[in-house]
């Protein structure tokens, strides 16, 4: 790091992390994103009606609307880039496609439906993948604000592995500027989150994660960045940090208790289970304004154009749904929901609307597993928690694929011994006062309560 430090000086990317009472996620964000249900496909009729749908679950603390890929795709259908004709502006800049997105038609992009989504009390989020337009650089736009154009900001030997759209930017001062023209007509639009793409893993580009928080912070607008995919290298926790809002410490999770993996080395997609052993890892890491990201709920329905897989309704049991919201929860992980909320269900409306459980997610102080768990507990898992007030969460999870009885007392547990009373967050029940605690679960099931 300290090899790097002249290079950023010079090109102006350095910047330290903000005071934690100025950081733009003090909590961990929540909100619903459009690429489980509509991957590339995403358009303004559908964008606002699941916005519609989401500001009546505000009240539970769901406030951010993420546009995901896509949006300045003509034919987000297309097989290729030419067939997919990115849109761009005389300065290199990716535009919304007016077709798609008819209130973009006037040229001042996605400011007026983030002017709708903010009156509705909500905030707006957008997917880019990082780079510069391959377009740009084979135009050679201009950079707004600048001297510089599109080829001497490119990388043009670097490129993202799974998305050909984009070259690499430099680390230099045309990348610089380039990245603060970018982020200077988002915050004109009144962007509230930024999911950047192919940059927190396969690969890591460091580079480009400052020269973006850099750019965001020269706006002046409290704009959170969301940095992707994982699985993000528990080396780079201190660094990332420093830059990110959140980030993926997983590749795609998706509906599923495991799957087979064709690449072992990207872990692509990850399944519920997977994350059991990733997410003990950065329980130290989760702090305020900080947040590693165990990626989006794909509960509800994944449809009509999934972004990865067929349409269908989560292919997770009820009670893996359950495990999967209490897992996100009891780690302080972001909440964010993938399901196309027009056509969210009751059960999946119970799971998101549980203020105890979510109050679990955006108040505790600090989370971690229990390890030297006693016998009987080899396919179980334990999480506690810490309230802002001092008061304990536990969470236990059942890993095997059967019904399984877990059964000891609170000291082996975690928590001091002696006589304690449980509350179940999820059914509202009390436990009378005991100095152990029995829980069956069902398999992949689990259970959280607040301990006194």
């Amino acid at each position: 790091m300290a090899s790097l430090l002249p290079t950023l000086l010079a090109a102006g990317t350095a910047l330290a992390a903000p005071p934690p009472s100025k950081a733009p996620a003090p909590t961990p964000p929540m909100g619903w994103n459009s690429w489980d249900a509509y991957g590339f496909t995403i358009d303004e009729a559908d964008f606002k009606a699941n916005a519609g749908v989401l500001a009546t679950l505000k009240p539970y603390g769901w406030t951010y609307a993420v546009v995901d890929e896509g949006w300045y795709m003509a034919d987000p259908f297309g097989k290729s880039l030419a067939e997919r004709q990115y849109l761009l502006d005389g300065n290199g800049l990716l535009v919304p496609v007016p077709a798609r997105f008819p209130s973009a038609a006037g040229g001042q992009g996605f400011k007026p439906l983030a002017d709708w989504l903010h009156a509705q009390g909500l905030k707006f989020g957008l997917h880019i993948v990082r780079g510069i337009p391959k377009q740009a650089v084979e135009r050679n736009t201009p950079v707004a604000g600048s001297s510089f154009h599109a080829a001497d900001a490119a990388d043009t030997a670097d490129t993202c592995p799974w998305d050909d759209g984009n070259y690499g930017v430099r680390d230099s001062a045309a990348g610089q500027a380039y990245y603060d023209s970018m982020m200077a007509q988002y915050a004109r639009w009144g962007l509230d989150f930024l999911k950047v793409d192919c940059i927190a893993d396969h690969p890591y580009k460091v580079s480009e994660i400052r020269q973006i928080s850099s750019a965001i912070a020269k706006t002046g607008r409290p704009i959170v960045l969301s940095l992707s995919p994982g699985p993000t290298n528990l080396s780079h926790a201190d660094e990332i940090s420093r830059y990110g809002q959140m980030w993926r410490i997983t590749n795609d999770v998706w509906d599923g208790w495991t799957f087979p993996h064709d690449k072992p080395t990207d872990g692509f997609p990850y399944g519920l289970r997977d994350l059991f052993d990733v997410l003990p890892g950065w329980a130290p890491h989760a702090k305020h304004g900080r947040w590693p990201d165990a990626d989006m709920l794909p509960i509800g329905a994944l449809e009509p154009h999934p972004g990865w897989g067929d349409p269908r309704t989560s292919r997770l049991t009820a009670d893996e749904q359950r495990t999967q919201v209490t897992l996100w929860a009891i780690a302080r992980s972001p909440l964010i929901l993938g399901a196309n909320l027009t056509k969210l269900d009751e059960a999946t409306r119970a799971l998101i609307t549980n203020r105890a459980v979510i109050q679990v997610d955006q108040t505790a102080t600090e989370s971690h597993p229990v390890t030297d768990l006693p016998a009987g507990f080899e396919n179980a898992r334990v999480w506690l928690a810490t309230g802002a007030k001092g008061q304990h969460y536990l969470a236990l999870f059942n890993l095997d694929d059967k019904p399984s009885t877990l059964a000891t007392s609170w000291g082996k547990l975690g928590l001091a011994g002696g006589n304690l009373t449980a509350h179940d967050l999820w059914t509202g029940k009390a436990l009378p006062a005991a100095d152990s605690l029995s829980v069956t679960l069902p398999a992949h099931g689990s259970a959280l309560y607040e301990v006194k």
